[in-house]
């Protein structure tokens, strides 16, 4: 069974304030795939048992046992933010709070990715998925709620279609199951696909099994709108996990059929990297799709990628990028609107590490902005949040989305226990923040906490806060006021929309 992440976070927590919690780009058998974990070399940061601990917990937190450079020899800090408080700018205002309730209440079931249609809000959790009525967005209500582990149920919606990433081998394709070694044949992970035509009853459908499982996924709508297909991003191979040999420099394409889900299937499995990729790139963690433009960015653990989707079946690499200076987890990725410009995200610490201190920097952790010349990806700026977390909070660049303003680039975006933040990148050397809303440290200092995807939808901020519950604000100011007029039937952050 998965171990608890308050154990995890012990670990992490002891780690950070003795001062020697190191991380490195990722491995080229990454550790941080929670079918479990592979001895580092030299000198790890943790013990034998202390990485299967933070392997289990899924995501990237195991990075944080990675061997290399020392993130910080952290001392006494000033927080911004104490505990049992919060502060923002007084443009920002959280406005409704709808806490883990019912099988996502323990500290171990954590709060994960959103998507949106019409006034439902869907956020995952390792336990499942909620759906949540926000037609009044002060007044968020759970409809219901789906048990169905298998971390980290990462989710999107299509129509009538929800589907999740399973990254954690599983004893089988259903929602009764537990844990199993990956080194078992018959273990199962992948993603599932539920019929959400009646919210209030999610319908379970199909299971696609993929190798190495599916630490997220994007969708990308077939051009004949007959099907949609799904990205999907794992990693993690070990020669004694059957079903995630390595090499694993490479995508699964499941087609899923509109009209008949239950056909659903695995199409292609393109090599995106055929020469190994830098040194460390073991697949992709992350994908966005921009359907309209043909278009798709990867971030994959030591690359930054752009893609051709014109042929959705046969995604082709266009351009690649690294930075082996201060990147050491290529974490997500988003295009500005017009498709010009990508903000690629870098999970330093794997989500479980203090790293926004003066220690770290303002360039590690942080996001790097690049403008697409031609066919080139141009690195322009960094951007990370200015202040300062204490030694207990993790914090570091995660999920995010534009606010859709037209003419600039606004970006809203969580940053674990930094909370979130509103900058502006439309000059790409200089982006400038110009809200945030943070909480003072989790009351349990050695648990794992902070909003994990942050979004705006049809005039709101929605925040999926990995403990605290699901949270909305309002954003109220002159710069993003347009903002407040547009309107999508529905919004999944990794395949973007236009406006």
């Amino acid at each position: 069974m998965r171990r608890p992440i308050h154990i995890l976070a012990a670990v992490a927590s002891a780690m950070i304030v003795a001062g020697g919690l190191a991380v490195a780009a990722p491995s080229s058998a990454d550790e941080s795939h929670s079918h479990g974990s592979q001895s580092a070399a030299p000198q790890p940061s943790c013990t034998e048992a202390e990485k299967k601990i933070l392997a289990a917990a899924g995501d990237n937190f195991a990075s944080a046992c990675a061997p290399g450079n020392d993130i910080a020899k952290l001392g006494v800090n000033n927080p911004a933010v104490e505990a049992g408080e919060a502060e923002g700018t007084p443009n920002l205002h959280l406005v409704a709070n709808l806490p883990k309730s019912g099988a996502f209440t323990p500290t171990s079931a954590l709060n994960s990715d959103l998507a949106f249609q019409g006034h439902y809000a869907f956020a995952g959790n390792y336990n499942g998925f909620n759906v949540i009525d926000i037609k009044k967005p002060s007044k968020p209500k759970l409809v219901t709620q789906v048990v169905c582990p298998g971390a980290q149920n990462d989710i999107s919606v299509h129509g009538d279609l929800l589907v999740l990433s399973v990254d954690s081998s599983r004893s089988n394709n259903t929602c009764d199951n537990v844990a199993q070694s990956a080194a078992i044949k018959e273990s199962w992970e992948g993603i599932r696909v539920f019929d959400i035509s009646n919210p209030a009853q999610p319908a379970y459908v199909a299971a696609v099994e993929t190798k190495c499982g599916s630490h997220t996924h994007s969708l990308a709508p077939s051009k004949d709108g007959k099907a949609v297909y799904a990205y999907v991003s794992s990693y993690g191979p070990r020669p004694e996990f059957p079903d995630c040999q390595p090499p694993h420099d490479k995508i699964s394409v499941v087609k899923i059929p509109t009209k008949a889900p239950a056909t659903a299937a695995v199409v292609n499995e393109p090599v995106l990297f055929p020469d190994g990729g830098y040194t460390n790139t073991a697949g992709c963690h992350d994908i966005t799709t921009y359907p309209s433009k043909d278009i798709a960015a990867g971030a994959c653990m030591g690359d930054g990628i752009l893609m051709d989707i014109s042929d959705r079946e046969n995604p082709v690499v266009t351009e690649r990028v690294r930075d082996t200076e201060n990147f050491a987890f290529w974490h997500s990725a988003t295009f500005n609107n017009i498709g010009t410009k990508v903000v690629f995200t870098d999970e330093l610490g794997g989500g479980g590490a203090a790293t926004c201190n003066p220690e770290v920097g303002p360039k590690r952790g942080a996001n790097g902005i690049y403008d697409i010349e031609g066919t080139d990806l141009v690195f322009k700026s960094y951007y990370k949040i200015p202040r300062t977390q204490s030694n207990t909070e993790n914090c570091v660049a995660h999920n995010g989305s534009l606010i859709p303003v037209k003419g600039k680039d606004i970006m809203v975006q969580a940053w674990y226990q930094g909370g979130i933040s509103v900058f502006d990148f439309t000059d790409s050397a200089n982006p400038k923040e110009i809200a945030w809303f943070d909480r003072g440290p989790f009351e349990d200092t050695t648990t794992i906490a902070g909003p994990w995807s942050t979004y705006y939808y049809n005039g709101y901020i929605y925040s999926n806060e990995i403990q605290r519950g699901f949270d909305v604000f309002d954003l109220r100011d002159p710069r993003v006021a347009s903002a407040k007029k547009v309107r999508f039937d529905e919004l999944n952050v990794q395949a973007q929309p236009s406006y």
